[in-house]
């Protein structure tokens, strides 16, 4: 199985990366060095200014570089613009911190975070929401791709609505869109309109979030159809619903700082899902577990979570 798929740039995007979102500054980096490190080890790293660890990451990332583990063209490494930043001015500023942060000179991929514009310099919450303008946004991305300091752009958490309004102005179609999709939150029609569209798909918390206190726990490991596929096959959940997703043709982001889930999550390319079990993985009942409530506000911009997410939900 493919441990790569191909961007509509013609540039290979590693089909697992390691996620960073919630890895405390502290043990980020030493599960940034470990990841790539480990033999046959991540190649594909998925930061965001707003996950304040960015400069961790950056110094994993030189200590990898320095003693001759991996060459910076190695990886493939993906950020993100934060909601603060979608001013068109802010957008460079914002990756060249970023670049500094993770020293490199560009990134492999750049995502905006959200199609969310909040009040510069302001915190969570819907009060520090304001209308955006998307395509000036994505126009100023566009420059950073002429420069080459993102070799990629993209989105993140965007809508097959919200990525129809984008391509019908952008002039660099997006490569890739990360949302949340795992067998429990499966994504079939923005799939399928990725698809017919040349963008990626990618995958952020894959595994169901586990970690996190805002989405109900072991709703994807737990998940009867989940755990009965890993015990036919001799696998772990993790690995059946990373597998899933692989299989499914999109690339993965689990987030891990142990040692030995880092290694077994990328134990998805020697075996696969046959088909009786990967149909069964299909007719899991939909629930999204990331639903960003934080933003919704029916005095605000975006009224409820039907308009955030264009009825994707």
């Amino acid at each position: 199985m493919a441990r790569h798929f191909v961007l509509n740039t013609g540039a290979p995007i590693p089909s697992v990366g390691l996620g960073t979102w919630q890895a405390d500054p502290g043990v980020v980096g030493d599960a940034v060095y470990t990841a790539i490190k480990v033999a046959v080890g991540y190649r594909h790293i998925d930061c965001a200014q707003a996950y304040n660890n960015e400069k961790e990451v950056g110094i994993a990332l030189k200590k990898v570089f320095d003693e001759g583990i991996a060459k910076r063209e190695d990886l493939f490494i993906t950020s993100k613009l934060w909601n603060t930043n979608h001013a068109p001015e802010d957008v460079p500023v914002a990756l060249e911190g970023t670049l500094n942060n993770l020293q490199t000179d560009y990134v492999d991929l750049y995502l905006i975070h959200w199609p969310v514009r909040m009040k510069k310099g302001a915190g969570f919450g819907p009060q520090s929401v304001i209308p955006s303008d998307i395509p000036a946004t994505w126009a100023a991305m566009e420059k950073l791709y002429d420069a080459g300091k993102a070799r990629a752009i993209g989105v993140s958490n965007f809508s097959s609505k919200k990525l129809a309004d984008l391509l019908a102005v952008a002039r660099v179609p997006p490569a890739v869109d990360q949302v949340e999709c795992h067998p429990v939150w499966q994504q079939a029609k923005l799939r399928e309109f990725c698809a017919s569209n040349g963008i990626h798909l990618s995958a952020y918390s894959p595994l169901g979030s586990p970690g996190t206190g805002m989405v109900k726990a072991g709703a994807v490991l737990e998940h009867p159809v989940v755990v009965s596929a890993a015990e036919k096959l001799g696998k772990t959940p993790a690995q059946v619903a990373l597998r899933w997703g692989i299989q499914m043709g999109h690339s993965v982001l689990p987030k891990s700082t142990n040692e030995e889930r880092i290694k077994a999550n990328l134990d998805v390319f020697d075996w696969s899902i046959p088909d009786d079990l990967f149909a069964k993985l299909s007719e899991i009942e939909q629930e999204k577990l990331i639903r960003a409530g934080f933003f919704v506000d029916p005095e605000g911009v975006f009224k409820s979570l039907e308009e955030l997410w264009d009825g994707e939900i």
